[in-house]
Protein backbone atom coordinates (compact mmCIF):
# COMPACT_ATOMS: atom_id res chain seq x y z
CA UNK A 1 0.00 0.00 0.00
CA UNK A 2 1.04 3.73 -0.61
CA UNK A 3 0.07 6.96 0.08
CA UNK A 4 1.41 9.60 -2.08
CA UNK A 5 -0.15 13.64 -1.63
CA UNK A 6 0.61 15.65 -4.68
CA UNK A 7 0.36 18.75 -3.47
CA UNK A 8 0.03 22.39 -5.73
CA UNK A 9 1.55 25.13 -4.02
CA UNK A 10 -0.39 27.63 -6.43
CA UNK A 11 -3.38 26.57 -5.58
CA UNK A 12 -2.52 25.64 -2.19
CA UNK A 13 -3.93 21.94 -3.38
CA UNK A 14 -3.53 18.60 -2.24
CA UNK A 15 -4.90 16.20 -4.47
CA UNK A 16 -4.11 12.10 -3.64
CA UNK A 17 -2.69 9.04 -5.42
CA UNK A 18 -3.07 5.66 -3.23
CA UNK A 19 -2.78 2.19 -4.57
CA UNK A 20 -2.75 -1.44 -3.17
CA UNK A 21 -2.01 -4.68 -5.07
CA UNK A 22 -2.27 -3.10 -8.53
CA UNK A 23 -5.54 -1.43 -7.68
CA UNK A 24 -5.39 2.83 -7.60
CA UNK A 25 -7.61 5.80 -6.54
CA UNK A 26 -7.17 9.70 -7.27
CA UNK A 27 -8.57 11.97 -4.82
CA UNK A 28 -9.53 15.30 -5.60
CA UNK A 29 -7.17 15.63 -9.27
CA UNK A 30 -6.22 18.35 -10.98
CA UNK A 31 -7.48 19.28 -14.58
CA UNK A 32 -3.54 18.18 -15.69
CA UNK A 33 -4.07 14.24 -15.69
CA UNK A 34 -1.56 12.93 -17.08
CA UNK A 35 0.91 12.70 -14.17
CA UNK A 36 -1.83 10.57 -12.22
CA UNK A 37 -1.81 8.57 -14.94
CA UNK A 38 2.15 8.18 -15.40
CA UNK A 39 2.25 7.45 -11.78
CA UNK A 40 -0.67 4.53 -12.09
CA UNK A 41 1.70 3.23 -15.28
CA UNK A 42 4.89 2.99 -13.18
CA UNK A 43 3.19 0.95 -10.53
CA UNK A 44 1.32 -1.34 -13.26
CA UNK A 45 -1.56 -0.33 -11.41
CA UNK A 46 -5.15 0.30 -12.77
CA UNK A 47 -6.65 3.60 -11.72
CA UNK A 48 -10.56 2.42 -10.31
CA UNK A 49 -11.99 5.31 -8.74
CA UNK A 50 -11.56 8.89 -8.74
CA UNK A 51 -12.74 10.02 -5.71
CA UNK A 52 -14.23 13.62 -5.32
CA UNK A 53 -14.57 14.65 -2.22
CA UNK A 54 -17.13 17.44 -3.45
CA UNK A 55 -17.93 20.34 -6.44
CA UNK A 56 -14.91 22.58 -6.02
CA UNK A 57 -15.09 25.87 -6.52
CA UNK A 58 -11.47 27.18 -6.38
CA UNK A 59 -10.35 24.96 -9.48
CA UNK A 60 -11.58 22.08 -11.52
CA UNK A 61 -10.79 19.01 -11.45
CA UNK A 62 -9.60 16.83 -13.87
CA UNK A 63 -12.06 13.96 -12.91
CA UNK A 64 -13.97 13.63 -16.51
CA UNK A 65 -10.78 14.08 -18.35
CA UNK A 66 -9.17 11.24 -16.01
CA UNK A 67 -12.30 8.76 -16.05
CA UNK A 68 -12.06 9.34 -19.90
CA UNK A 69 -8.65 8.33 -20.53
CA UNK A 70 -8.85 4.96 -17.97
CA UNK A 71 -12.08 4.24 -17.62
CA UNK A 72 -11.76 4.79 -13.43
CA UNK A 73 -15.37 5.38 -12.07
CA UNK A 74 -16.10 8.99 -11.13
CA UNK A 75 -17.65 8.74 -7.08
CA UNK A 76 -19.33 11.82 -5.83
CA UNK A 77 -20.99 11.76 -2.21
CA UNK A 78 -24.87 11.86 -1.39
CA UNK A 79 -27.21 14.90 -2.65
CA UNK A 80 -24.76 15.25 -5.39
CA UNK A 81 -26.07 15.61 -9.04
CA UNK A 82 -23.34 15.62 -11.56
CA UNK A 83 -24.40 16.46 -14.95
CA UNK A 84 -22.35 13.46 -16.53
CA UNK A 85 -22.14 9.39 -15.87
CA UNK A 86 -20.53 8.99 -11.83
CA UNK A 87 -21.47 7.17 -8.92
CA UNK A 88 -23.38 9.06 -6.33
CA UNK A 89 -22.37 6.84 -3.46
CA UNK A 90 -24.51 6.51 -0.38
CA UNK A 91 -23.45 7.61 3.07
CA UNK A 92 -21.68 4.21 4.69
CA UNK A 93 -20.83 2.79 1.19
CA UNK A 94 -17.26 1.10 0.92
CA UNK A 95 -15.32 1.03 -2.26
CA UNK A 96 -12.60 -1.74 -2.23
CA UNK A 97 -9.37 -0.82 -3.90
CA UNK A 98 -6.82 -3.61 -3.44
CA UNK A 99 -6.75 -4.84 0.21
CA UNK A 100 -7.95 -1.47 1.29
CA UNK A 101 -11.19 -0.23 1.89
CA UNK A 102 -12.45 3.38 1.28
CA UNK A 103 -15.55 4.35 3.15
CA UNK A 104 -18.03 7.03 2.08
CA UNK A 105 -18.34 8.96 4.88
CA UNK A 106 -20.93 12.43 4.00
CA UNK A 107 -19.91 15.39 5.58
CA UNK A 108 -22.34 18.18 4.49
CA UNK A 109 -21.74 21.79 5.58
CA UNK A 110 -18.51 22.95 3.67
CA UNK A 111 -21.02 21.86 1.05
CA UNK A 112 -24.12 20.20 1.11
CA UNK A 113 -22.53 16.92 -0.93
CA UNK A 114 -18.97 17.18 0.78
CA UNK A 115 -17.86 13.92 1.61
CA UNK A 116 -14.61 12.23 3.32
CA UNK A 117 -13.42 9.14 2.62
CA UNK A 118 -12.31 6.86 5.53
CA UNK A 119 -9.58 4.62 4.24
CA UNK A 120 -8.97 1.37 6.39
CA UNK A 121 -6.16 -1.57 5.95
CA UNK A 122 -7.19 -4.90 5.09
CA UNK A 123 -7.88 -5.76 8.66
CA UNK A 124 -10.60 -2.71 8.99
CA UNK A 125 -8.41 -0.62 10.90
CA UNK A 126 -8.47 3.09 10.38
CA UNK A 127 -6.08 4.84 8.93
CA UNK A 128 -6.62 7.75 7.16
CA UNK A 129 -9.49 10.26 6.39
CA UNK A 130 -9.26 12.46 3.46
CA UNK A 131 -11.27 15.17 4.01
CA UNK A 132 -11.90 17.51 1.34
CA UNK A 133 -12.75 20.89 2.56
CA UNK A 134 -14.78 19.84 5.37
CA UNK A 135 -11.59 19.87 7.70
CA UNK A 136 -8.44 21.59 7.01
CA UNK A 137 -5.22 21.79 9.53
CA UNK A 138 -5.92 24.52 12.27
CA UNK A 139 -9.33 25.06 10.79
CA UNK A 140 -12.46 23.68 8.58
CA UNK A 141 -13.77 24.77 5.28
CA UNK A 142 -15.87 27.98 5.18
CA UNK A 143 -19.66 27.26 4.99
CA UNK A 144 -20.84 30.23 2.44
CA UNK A 145 -19.66 28.82 -0.87
CA UNK A 146 -22.81 27.01 -1.50
CA UNK A 147 -25.38 29.56 -0.95
CA UNK A 148 -26.27 29.92 -4.56
CA UNK A 149 -26.49 26.60 -5.49
CA UNK A 150 -29.32 25.92 -3.08
CA UNK A 151 -32.09 27.92 -2.80
CA UNK A 152 -32.59 29.40 0.89
CA UNK A 153 -29.22 27.95 1.90
CA UNK A 154 -27.66 30.56 4.33
CA UNK A 155 -24.12 30.25 5.86
CA UNK A 156 -25.34 29.68 9.15
CA UNK A 157 -27.43 26.50 8.20
CA UNK A 158 -24.06 24.96 6.43
CA UNK A 159 -22.46 25.98 9.48
CA UNK A 160 -24.74 24.08 11.81
CA UNK A 161 -24.13 21.02 9.41
CA UNK A 162 -20.65 21.43 9.39
CA UNK A 163 -21.14 20.82 13.21
CA UNK A 164 -22.73 17.79 13.06
CA UNK A 165 -20.72 16.73 10.78
CA UNK A 166 -17.26 16.98 12.52
CA UNK A 167 -18.96 15.60 15.32
CA UNK A 168 -20.79 12.90 14.56
CA UNK A 169 -18.98 11.39 11.96
CA UNK A 170 -15.10 12.90 11.71
CA UNK A 171 -14.33 13.48 15.81
CA UNK A 172 -15.46 9.89 16.65
CA UNK A 173 -12.51 8.47 15.11
CA UNK A 174 -9.45 7.25 16.79
CA UNK A 175 -6.41 9.80 17.63
CA UNK A 176 -4.56 7.86 15.39
CA UNK A 177 -6.15 8.43 11.95
CA UNK A 178 -3.99 10.29 10.04
CA UNK A 179 -6.52 14.08 8.59
CA UNK A 180 -5.26 14.61 4.65
CA UNK A 181 -7.00 17.38 3.36
CA UNK A 182 -7.50 19.66 0.05
CA UNK A 183 -6.12 22.39 0.45
CA UNK A 184 -3.17 24.24 3.23
CA UNK A 185 -2.42 27.39 4.09
CA UNK A 186 -2.68 30.43 1.56
CA UNK A 187 -6.38 28.82 0.23
CA UNK A 188 -9.45 30.81 0.06
CA UNK A 189 -11.47 27.94 1.32
CA UNK A 190 -10.62 28.52 4.72
CA UNK A 191 -9.43 31.03 7.13
CA UNK A 192 -6.33 30.23 8.87
CA UNK A 193 -4.94 27.55 7.77
CA UNK A 194 -1.95 25.71 8.70
CA UNK A 195 1.30 25.26 6.33
CA UNK A 196 1.01 21.71 8.06
CA UNK A 197 -0.58 19.27 5.11
CA UNK A 198 -1.41 16.44 7.42
CA UNK A 199 -1.55 15.45 11.09
CA UNK A 200 -3.36 12.91 13.13
CA UNK A 201 -6.91 13.60 14.10
CA UNK A 202 -5.79 13.91 18.00
CA UNK A 203 -3.77 16.28 17.91
CA UNK A 204 -6.01 18.70 15.45
CA UNK A 205 -8.67 17.74 18.62
CA UNK A 206 -6.58 19.47 20.65
CA UNK A 207 -4.88 22.04 18.72
CA UNK A 208 -8.17 23.03 15.92
CA UNK A 209 -10.11 25.88 17.29
CA UNK A 210 -13.22 24.74 15.54
CA UNK A 211 -12.81 21.20 17.18
CA UNK A 212 -13.03 21.94 21.03
CA UNK A 213 -14.50 19.10 22.48
CA UNK A 214 -16.48 22.21 25.09
CA UNK A 215 -17.92 24.17 22.25
CA UNK A 216 -21.66 24.80 21.46
CA UNK A 217 -23.15 24.73 17.47
CA UNK A 218 -23.67 28.48 18.75
CA UNK A 219 -20.43 29.04 19.18
CA UNK A 220 -19.14 27.30 16.18
CA UNK A 221 -21.38 28.51 13.84
CA UNK A 222 -19.97 32.26 15.26
CA UNK A 223 -16.27 31.45 15.07
CA UNK A 224 -16.88 29.64 11.71
CA UNK A 225 -18.57 32.79 10.08
CA UNK A 226 -16.65 35.35 11.57
CA UNK A 227 -14.28 37.29 9.35
CA UNK A 228 -15.19 36.00 6.40
CA UNK A 229 -14.55 37.95 3.05
CA UNK A 230 -16.57 37.60 0.17
CA UNK A 231 -15.15 34.60 -2.21
CA UNK A 232 -13.13 35.59 -5.49
CA UNK A 233 -15.74 35.69 -8.43
CA UNK A 234 -14.33 32.73 -10.14
CA UNK A 235 -15.68 30.19 -7.94
CA UNK A 236 -19.09 29.74 -8.90
CA UNK A 237 -17.80 29.39 -12.85
CA UNK A 238 -15.63 26.72 -11.21
CA UNK A 239 -18.49 24.61 -9.36
CA UNK A 240 -20.77 24.68 -12.75
CA UNK A 241 -17.96 23.43 -15.04
CA UNK A 242 -17.04 20.80 -12.22
CA UNK A 243 -21.17 19.79 -12.03
CA UNK A 244 -21.78 20.36 -15.88
CA UNK A 245 -18.20 19.52 -17.40
CA UNK A 246 -16.12 20.88 -19.77
CA UNK A 247 -13.55 21.03 -22.48
CA UNK A 248 -10.65 18.17 -22.77
CA UNK A 249 -7.60 19.53 -21.47
CA UNK A 250 -6.11 18.03 -24.62
CA UNK A 251 -7.89 20.89 -26.64
CA UNK A 252 -7.20 23.80 -24.17
CA UNK A 253 -3.48 22.84 -24.94
CA UNK A 254 -3.78 22.66 -28.51
CA UNK A 255 -5.75 25.69 -28.76
CA UNK A 256 -3.33 27.77 -26.24
CA UNK A 257 -0.38 26.75 -27.66
CA UNK A 258 -0.49 28.65 -30.99
CA UNK A 259 2.89 30.23 -31.61
CA UNK A 260 2.64 33.88 -33.07
CA UNK A 261 5.12 36.16 -34.50
CA UNK A 262 4.82 39.91 -32.92
CA UNK A 263 2.64 41.21 -36.04
CA UNK A 264 0.46 38.18 -36.01
CA UNK A 265 0.12 38.72 -32.49
CA UNK A 266 -0.70 42.11 -32.78
CA UNK A 267 -3.12 41.47 -35.26
CA UNK A 268 -5.26 38.90 -33.58
CA UNK A 269 -4.70 41.34 -30.41
CA UNK A 270 -6.74 43.58 -32.75
CA UNK A 271 -9.57 41.44 -33.96
CA UNK A 272 -10.51 39.00 -30.72
CA UNK A 273 -10.21 42.06 -27.96
CA UNK A 274 -7.96 39.50 -25.73
CA UNK A 275 -6.39 40.28 -22.78
CA UNK A 276 -2.68 40.52 -22.82
CA UNK A 277 -1.59 38.58 -19.85
CA UNK A 278 2.44 38.89 -19.36
CA UNK A 279 3.81 36.30 -17.18
CA UNK A 280 7.32 37.42 -16.44
CA UNK A 281 8.85 38.50 -13.08
CA UNK A 282 7.50 41.54 -11.68
CA UNK A 283 10.63 43.68 -11.97
CA UNK A 284 11.27 42.14 -15.60
CA UNK A 285 7.44 43.40 -16.91
CA UNK A 286 8.48 46.90 -15.21
CA UNK A 287 11.53 47.55 -17.40
CA UNK A 288 9.17 46.61 -20.77
CA UNK A 289 6.45 45.67 -21.82
CA UNK A 290 3.32 45.87 -24.35
CA UNK A 291 1.16 48.44 -23.83
CA UNK A 292 -1.85 47.39 -22.26
CA UNK A 293 -0.83 44.26 -21.26
CA UNK A 294 -1.54 42.80 -17.39
CA UNK A 295 1.11 41.11 -15.49
CA UNK A 296 0.87 38.02 -13.03
CA UNK A 297 3.63 35.99 -12.48
CA UNK A 298 3.62 32.24 -13.32
CA UNK A 299 6.25 32.24 -10.15
CA UNK A 300 3.62 33.06 -7.56
CA UNK A 301 0.02 32.52 -6.53
CA UNK A 302 -0.76 32.57 -10.60
CA UNK A 303 -3.96 30.72 -10.63
CA UNK A 304 -5.58 32.27 -7.94
CA UNK A 305 -5.31 35.88 -8.94
CA UNK A 306 -6.26 35.19 -12.47
CA UNK A 307 -9.34 33.86 -10.74
CA UNK A 308 -10.06 36.85 -8.63
CA UNK A 309 -8.57 39.77 -10.87
CA UNK A 310 -10.41 38.49 -14.63
CA UNK A 311 -13.93 38.85 -14.31
CA UNK A 312 -14.74 36.40 -17.71
CA UNK A 313 -13.61 32.77 -17.05
CA UNK A 314 -14.79 32.92 -21.27
CA UNK A 315 -12.24 36.04 -22.05
CA UNK A 316 -9.86 35.12 -24.68
CA UNK A 317 -6.31 35.53 -23.55
CA UNK A 318 -2.68 36.38 -25.69
CA UNK A 319 0.20 35.18 -23.80
CA UNK A 320 3.53 36.95 -22.93
CA UNK A 321 5.74 34.48 -21.27
CA UNK A 322 9.35 33.72 -20.03
CA UNK A 323 10.87 31.12 -23.16
CA UNK A 324 9.67 27.70 -23.27
CA UNK A 325 6.95 28.18 -20.57
CA UNK A 326 4.01 28.44 -22.26
CA UNK A 327 2.65 25.10 -22.31
CA UNK A 328 2.79 25.73 -17.91
CA UNK A 329 1.08 28.81 -18.19
CA UNK A 330 -1.77 27.54 -20.30
CA UNK A 331 -1.37 24.53 -18.19
CA UNK A 332 -2.46 26.80 -14.75
CA UNK A 333 -5.15 28.95 -16.69
CA UNK A 334 -7.09 25.93 -17.23
CA UNK A 335 -6.76 24.69 -13.49
CA UNK A 336 -9.26 27.51 -12.93
CA UNK A 337 -11.39 27.40 -15.42
CA UNK A 338 -9.61 29.98 -18.16
CA UNK A 339 -9.62 27.39 -21.18
CA UNK A 340 -9.62 30.26 -24.19
CA UNK A 341 -5.86 30.93 -24.78
CA UNK A 342 -5.44 31.39 -28.03
CA UNK A 343 -1.46 31.83 -28.46
CA UNK A 344 1.32 33.16 -27.39
CA UNK A 345 4.06 35.66 -28.45
CA UNK A 346 6.90 34.00 -30.56
CA UNK A 347 9.95 34.25 -28.67
CA UNK A 348 8.63 36.63 -26.06
CA UNK A 349 9.15 40.18 -25.64
CA UNK A 350 12.48 40.34 -26.79
CA UNK A 351 11.01 39.77 -30.39
CA UNK A 352 8.24 42.57 -29.88
CA UNK A 353 11.29 44.57 -28.93
CA UNK A 354 13.27 43.27 -31.77
CA UNK A 355 10.72 43.91 -34.06
CA UNK A 356 10.96 47.49 -33.23
CA UNK A 357 7.24 47.79 -31.22
CA UNK A 358 6.15 50.36 -28.98
CA UNK A 359 6.58 49.05 -25.05
CA UNK A 360 6.17 50.65 -21.96
CA UNK A 361 7.40 50.97 -18.42
CA UNK A 362 6.22 50.99 -14.79
CA UNK A 363 8.81 53.63 -12.55
CA UNK A 364 10.03 50.73 -9.49
CA UNK A 365 12.23 51.59 -7.13
CA UNK A 366 13.74 50.54 -3.54
CA UNK A 367 12.33 51.10 -0.37
CA UNK A 368 15.42 53.33 0.59
CA UNK A 369 14.33 55.93 -1.22
CA UNK A 370 10.64 55.98 -0.51
CA UNK A 371 10.95 58.08 2.42
CA UNK A 372 12.67 60.89 0.93
CA UNK A 373 10.15 60.61 -2.42
CA UNK A 374 7.20 61.06 -0.04
CA UNK A 375 8.88 63.97 1.77
CA UNK A 376 9.56 66.33 -1.40
CA UNK A 377 5.92 64.98 -3.03
CA UNK A 378 3.56 65.60 -0.08
CA UNK A 379 0.26 65.43 -2.30
CA UNK A 380 1.83 61.93 -3.57
CA UNK A 381 0.06 58.84 -1.71
CA UNK A 382 1.25 55.70 -0.64
CA UNK A 383 -1.31 52.00 -1.76
CA UNK A 384 -0.92 49.47 0.91
CA UNK A 385 -2.52 46.77 -1.96
CA UNK A 386 -2.39 44.11 0.70
CA UNK A 387 -5.40 41.76 1.98
CA UNK A 388 -7.32 43.73 4.91
CA UNK A 389 -6.44 41.72 7.51
CA UNK A 390 -2.69 42.31 6.52
CA UNK A 391 -2.65 46.10 6.98
CA UNK A 392 -4.89 45.63 10.02
CA UNK A 393 -1.79 43.66 11.76
CA UNK A 394 0.89 45.95 10.90
CA UNK A 395 0.95 48.93 8.37
CA UNK A 396 3.10 52.32 7.44
CA UNK A 397 1.08 54.95 9.01
CA UNK A 398 -0.60 57.09 6.60
CA UNK A 399 -0.94 54.42 4.35
CA UNK A 400 -4.40 53.86 2.01
CA UNK A 401 -5.34 49.76 1.64
CA UNK A 402 -6.82 49.14 -1.42
CA UNK A 403 -7.09 45.00 -1.55
CA UNK A 404 -5.63 43.75 -4.54
CA UNK A 405 -8.25 41.18 -4.88
CA UNK A 406 -11.26 44.23 -4.47
CA UNK A 407 -9.23 46.80 -6.85
CA UNK A 408 -12.60 47.42 -9.07
CA UNK A 409 -14.85 48.23 -6.20
CA UNK A 410 -12.01 50.89 -5.87
CA UNK A 411 -11.27 52.43 -9.07
CA UNK A 412 -13.40 55.50 -8.81
CA UNK A 413 -11.51 56.94 -5.46
CA UNK A 414 -8.40 56.54 -7.75
CA UNK A 415 -7.35 60.18 -9.55
CA UNK A 416 -5.46 59.50 -12.43
CA UNK A 417 -3.91 63.05 -12.03
CA UNK A 418 -1.88 62.15 -8.98
CA UNK A 419 1.16 59.87 -8.17
CA UNK A 420 1.01 56.56 -6.19
CA UNK A 421 3.48 54.56 -4.86
CA UNK A 422 2.38 51.19 -4.36
CA UNK A 423 3.67 47.96 -2.16
CA UNK A 424 2.11 44.84 -1.23
CA UNK A 425 4.10 41.94 1.52
CA UNK A 426 7.04 41.21 -1.30
CA UNK A 427 6.28 43.26 -4.49
CA UNK A 428 4.47 40.09 -6.68
CA UNK A 429 0.73 42.09 -6.00
CA UNK A 430 1.95 45.26 -5.98
CA UNK A 431 3.05 45.02 -9.71
CA UNK A 432 -0.07 43.57 -10.67
CA UNK A 433 -2.11 46.62 -9.04
CA UNK A 434 0.62 49.02 -11.33
CA UNK A 435 -0.36 46.87 -14.69
CA UNK A 436 -3.72 46.96 -14.35
CA UNK A 437 -4.23 50.90 -13.52
CA UNK A 438 -1.34 51.43 -16.37
CA UNK A 439 -4.14 49.79 -18.46
CA UNK A 440 -6.52 51.94 -17.68
CA UNK A 441 -4.74 55.18 -18.21
CA UNK A 442 -3.15 55.86 -14.54
CA UNK A 443 0.58 57.47 -15.51
CA UNK A 444 2.00 58.61 -12.35
CA UNK A 445 2.73 54.80 -10.98
CA UNK A 446 5.55 53.91 -8.63
CA UNK A 447 6.13 50.11 -7.28
CA UNK A 448 8.14 49.97 -3.80
CA UNK A 449 10.54 47.27 -4.83
CA UNK A 450 10.47 44.51 -1.93
CA UNK A 451 6.96 45.31 -0.35
CA UNK A 452 5.93 45.93 3.15
CA UNK A 453 9.24 44.13 4.19
CA UNK A 454 11.46 46.26 2.79
CA UNK A 455 10.09 49.03 3.71
CA UNK A 456 9.85 47.77 7.43
CA UNK A 457 13.72 47.15 7.01
CA UNK A 458 14.30 50.59 5.87
CA UNK A 459 13.12 51.99 8.91
CA UNK A 460 12.53 55.41 7.55
CA UNK A 461 8.62 55.25 7.54
CA UNK A 462 6.56 54.73 11.25
CA UNK A 463 5.17 51.50 11.39
CA UNK A 464 1.84 50.72 13.57
CA UNK A 465 2.25 48.25 16.31
CA UNK A 466 1.54 44.82 15.27
CA UNK A 467 -2.02 43.07 15.86
CA UNK A 468 -2.41 39.42 15.59
CA UNK A 469 -5.19 39.22 13.38
CA UNK A 470 -8.27 36.85 13.49
CA UNK A 471 -8.31 35.80 9.71
CA UNK A 472 -6.36 35.97 7.25
CA UNK A 473 -8.77 36.67 4.01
Amino acid sequence: MQIEQIYTGCLAQGAYYIESNGEAVVIDPLREVEPYIQRAEKDGAKIKYVLETHFHADFVSGHIDLADKTGAQIVFGPTAQPGFEALVATDGQKLQVGELTFEVVHTPGHTMESTCYLLRDASQKELAIFTGDTLFIGDVGRPDLAQKLVKDLTQEILASHLYESLRNKIMPLPNDVIVYPAHGAGSACGKNMSKETSDTLGHQKETNYALRADMTKEEFIKEVTDGLAPPPAYFPENVMMNIQGYESIDTVLDRGSRALTPEAFEKMANETDALLLDTRDAQTFAAGFIPNSINIGIDGSFAPWVGALIPDIKQKILLITDPDREEEVVTRLARVGYDHTIGYLKGGFDAWVADGKEQDTIESIEATELAARLKDEPDAQLLDVRKASEHFSEHVLDSNNIPLDYLNDHLAELDKNNTYYVHCAGGYRSMIFNSILKARGFDHLVDIQGGFAAIKNAEELPVSAYVCPSTML
